[in-house]
Formats: C-alpha cells, sequence, structure tokens
C-alpha cells in the first residue's frame, strides 16, 4: 500500500510539472513579445535633414519578437528620400517579419524575405513612420536604412564603397550617423584610401563631414599604392591596407595646413614634471617640448592624480586663425608609457573670456578622444572650426600621467572675408565658425581688425581715393564748360549791339528787357 501510494504521488508530481513546462513553452513568446516590445531599434542618428537606422544587432541577427517603430522627417516643403542599404528579414509571407512604411496618405511595403524591394523611395511627403516587426526566426541582419531631404538627391547610403562607382571624380550626400556602421576603411587623408574603404565613414575619418550631421562630399579616383597607413582619426581606426589598383581622395577647401609655434613664446601649461634621473641630472618634461614634430619627450603635467583635471597646455597663435584640426600623441617615449585618453577644447580672442567648444547638435561640451597609447598620433577636426587667437587642451583622462604633443591644423583668415562668406553645408546660420555672441565676446563674430589680419593690400583703401580724384576732375571738366560757354554768350551779346548801334539810335535794351522769346533764341546762339 505506501509503495503503491508513492508511486501515485511521484506521478501525480510527474504530471504537475510536466503541466506547467508545457504552460511555460506555450505563453514563452508571449513573454518576450511584452519584454522586447519596441526593442527593435538599433542604430538610431538623426538631424534637421538626414539620418541613418538599423535594427537591432545589426549586421548580426536581429532578435526574435520584437517591434521597432519610428517616425522621420525632414523639413516641412521638402519630399522624403528613402534608400535602403541592406534588408535582410527571413520570412517569405511578411505575416511576422515585415519591413513598413507609412505615412498620412500612402504605404510602402511591407517588403520581408526575397520580394524585390526598391533601393530607393521618393515620398510625396515630408514625414514617414518606419515599422520593423520581427517573429521567431532563426537567421536574418534586419535593415539598414538611410534618408534625406529632397534636396539631397545624390543621397548614398553607409554602406557604399569607392568601387561601387567608376566614374573618376563625382559628388555624393553622406546622411548622418555612419561613423559606428560596421565596416572597414584604409589608409589616411594625406595618402588616400583604399578603393574598398566606405566612402562615408572614410570622409568621416578624413574630417570631411561630421558624423552628427553629414554632408556633401567631392571624391576624386586615382591610381591605387603598394600599402596604406591606418591612424586613428574622429573616432574610427582605418586600418594598414594592402595593394590596391584604385585609391580614393576627397576634395578640400586646403585649410588643413600646420600652423607653426614657437615652443618659447607661444607653449604655456598649467605645470610640468621634473625628476632626476639616475645620473643625478635634472629632467624637465616643459611645455616648449609640446610640439609634434620635435624630437624627444613631449611635455608632461606636474600632477599625475587621475581626478586633478585642471592640468592644461595653452597655444597662443600670434593672432586669430582658423583652426580646423589638432593632432596629439603621448609622450613618444617607450620607458614612460604616458598619455592622454580624451580631453576638450577651450578658446578666446583678446579681451575674451574662455569659451568652450560644444558640439554641433546638443551644444554641450565635446569631450574628444585622444590617444591610446604613446606612440601614434591620433588627428581630431573641429566641425565647425574654431576662429581664435588662443586654445587651450584640457586633458579629461590619461594613462598614468598627462602627456602631449600637439600639432594645430588650419589656415590663415583671408583680410576681406569675414566668418558669414564662410558657410559650411548643414547650415544658413554662423555654423560655420565657433564664437560666442556674448558682449565680452563679440571680437570672434565681428569683422579681424587689421592689425590681426595678414599683411596685404586693403581693397577700400585703394578704391576711395581713386572714386574721389575721379569726381573731383569731372567737377573741374564741368565748370570749365560752364565757364566758356558763357564767355561764348557775352561775345556775341556785345556783337550784336556794336550792329546795333552803326544802324539806329536807339539804345540796345539789356539782356533783363528783352522779351521772353528774344532771349531765349539768343540763350540758343
Amino acid at each position: 500500500m505506501v509503495a503503491g501510494a508513492r508511486g501515485g504521488c511521484v506521478q501525480a508530481g510527474a504530471a504537475r510539472r510536466g503541466l506547467l513546462a508545457l504552460l511555460l513553452a506555450v505563453s514563452a513568446p508571449l513573454w518576450l513579445q511584452a519584454e522586447e516590445l519596441g526593442d527593435g531599434c538599433g542604430h538610431i542618428v538623426t538631424y534637421k535633414d538626414s539620418g541613418t537606422m538599423t535594427s537591432k544587432n545589426y549586421p548580426g541577427t536581429y532578435p526574435n519578437h520584437t517591434i521597432c517603430e519610428k517616425t522621420i522627417t525632414v523639413p516641412k516643403g521638402k519630399r522624403l528620400i528613402l534608400r535602403l542599404g541592406d534588408l535582410d528579414i527571413e520570412s517569405q509571407t511578411c505575416a511576422s517579419d515585415y519591413l513598413l512604411f507609412t505615412s498620412s496618405s500612402d504605404q510602402y511595403g511591407p517588403y520581408c524575405g526575397s520580394m524585390t524591394v526598391p533601393k530607393e523611395l521618393l515620398l510625396n511627403t515630408s514625414e514617414v513612420t518606419v515599422r520593423f516587426e520581427s517573429g521567431s526566426h532563426i537567421s536574418g541582419r534586419g535593415f539598414l536604412l538611410t534618408y534625406a531631404s529632397s534636396d539631397h538627391p545624390d543621397l548614398i547610403t553607409c554602406l557604399e564603397r569607392a568601387n561601387h562607382y567608376l566614374k573618376t571624380e563625382y559628388s555624393k550626400f553622406c546622411p548622418a550617423g555612419c561613423r559606428d556602421i560596421a565596416g572597414d576603411i584604409s589608409g589616411n587623408v594625406v595618402h588616400g584610401y583604399r578603393d574598398t574603404s566606405l566612402l562615408c565613414k572614410a570622409a568621416i575619418h578624413a574630417g570631411v563631414i561630421a558624423d552628427e550631421v553629414g554632408g556633401q562630399i567631392g571624391v576624386l579616383l586615382r591610381r591605387g599604392m603598394s600599402r596604406y597607413e591606418g591612424i586613428l582619426a574622429n573616432g574610427v581606426l582605418s586600418r594598414h591596407g594592402s595593394l590596391s589598383d584604385k585609391r580614393f581622395l576627397f576634395t578640400s577647401n586646403g585649410c588643413s595646413r600646420s600652423l607653426s609655434l614657437e615652443p618659447d613664446r607661444q607653449i604655456r601649461a598649467s605645470s610640468s614634471w621634473e625628476w632626476i634621473n639616475e645620473t643625478g641630472d635634472q629632467v624637465r618634461w616643459s611645455p616648449g617640448q609640446a610640439r609634434l614634430q620635435d624630437q624627444g619627450p613631449s611635455w608632461a603635467s606636474g600632477d599625475r592624480s587621475k581626478n586633478h583635471k585642471r592640468e592644461w597646455l595653452r597655444i597662443d597663435l600670434g593672432e586669430k586663425k582658423k583652426i580646423t584640426g589638432i593632432r596629439t600623441t603621448g609622450s613618444t617615449q617607450s620607458n614612460f608609457n604616458f598619455y592622454v585618453k580624451s580631453f576638450v577644447m577651450n578658446f578666446r580672442n583678446n579681451n575674451s573670456k574662455w569659451e568652450t567648444y560644444k558640439g554641433i547638435v546638443n551644444n554641450e561640451e565635446k569631450v574628444f578622444q585622444g590617444n591610446s597609447n604613446f606612440r601614434d598620433p591620433v588627428r581630431n577636426n573641429f566641425i565647425p572650426p574654431i576662429v581664435a587667437r588662443y586654445v587651450r587642451v584640457i586633458p579629461q583622462t590619461w594613462h598614468q600621467r598627462i602627456a602631449l604633443k600637439v600639432e594645430l591644423l588650419g589656415c590663415q583668415i583671408a583680410p576681406s572675408r569675414t566668418q558669414g562668406n564662410d558657410s559650411l553645408v548643414w547650415s544658413k546660420t554662423s555654423l560655420n565658425t565657433v564664437g560666442s555672441t556674448n558682449r565680452e565676446d563679440e571680437t570672434i563674430l565681428k569683422p579681424i581688425p587689421s592689425e590681426e589680419m595678414p599683411k596685404g593690400l586693403n581693397v577700400i583703401t585703394i578704391v576711395t581715393p581713386l572714386v574721389l580724384l575721379v569726381l573731383l576732375v569731372a567737377g573741374v571738366g564741368i565748370f570749365v564748360v560752364l565757364r566758356k560757354r558763357k564767355e561764348i554768350l557775352m561775345d556775341q551779346l556785345r556783337l550784336r549791339k556794336q550792329t546795333v548801334g552803326s544802324r539806329s539810335n536807339i539804345p540796345l535794351p539789356g539782356i533783363s528787357q528783352l522779351s521772353l522769346p528774344s532771349a531765349t533764341i539768343m540763350k540758343r546762339r
């Protein structure tokens, strides 16, 4: 009896556990869907008139039972251009896995499986809702989408490579948000990029456009090289590349030359590190050693505390210049593994306060990615550029000790130009240069005083005296002509008086006594 009872209990317990497992199995998709609802969106970067959007985990497999829904817009009055760079959805029926675009009046899709999907959609609206839904599946990358307004019909996706085009010179529009899309680039801005590199990602690396806003790029196709050198720039790591038939470069405005620095006069620092070496000599890592092109150790701060963020390196350019980028290294000494991992930038002009360089979109202090070792240079570009005389590099994080070598990139400011004439592609406002509109710093936005300009001829100084001289000569000429006419008229009057007097004793009336018609006739003579 006891054994039978125990057997019945065991069977009942097993039945209950089986029923519980069955219920969990049936309800699992619903539970997963409830937990992951709305979590199917991946990388999303949007700006005023362009952006990039992917499914979650792209280019890996998108998750089960998720929904991604996002409304994207461009300025009113513009049409919306959508370009699908990639679409890989497992479902063939679009019943549970699909991509759909919906506007107030139209619907595009759903798209899935192996169906033919248009690479580009030109919508009759400035707003559309993107909906991506997934059910149970095994594989599939999901989607990558870029968009822009109808102002940019030459829009490309973040996945376009230079070897997709045959022309030796062309222009394309890159959307915002291509920096973090998976894909390699090889090369650098000086020597060019391997033609297998992603175009928009390379443009960000080169400092041609900012990832936050995108922009127009000009591409030149050239003969390839045997080897491509990689470098970290603007948060993008280019890799070393091997021989290729073709390479490409970007057209440039020419404002990326090295700005010369005098170490003794132009570079100052908050502190310097001094120590005694094994031979008893004092070694000083002074700010004068902070020029990147100089051999030997760099500048290093006197404080190595990781919580100390008051150290700075200040550079005086001698006059206001346009600064488009900065290159940095660490100590450059293998036995001193010091380098700055991140930093912010301050700038100012004469009689103005220090200003912090801020991001384009969020208007917050921008933190630049620095070095990852003591040796290799890293480049960061300022988009929009800084226009200032003084700049200050302020380290935020570092390895062991703050150590820096720097090189500023940029150009002189043309004498006859103001900042407002140098607009950039993403804005018609003053985003072309960085400056403050505060009263104490209004010199940043006003025309450059002559003593801060490069020496050269001033057009206004030459033209103004010439105009005055022409007016003076013209005035003298008119005066001479009028006086000559008066003398001729008086000679005619005297001649007529003598002629009339010889014929009659009646005196000739004066000019004031003549009738109006007679006076008119005489004046005409």
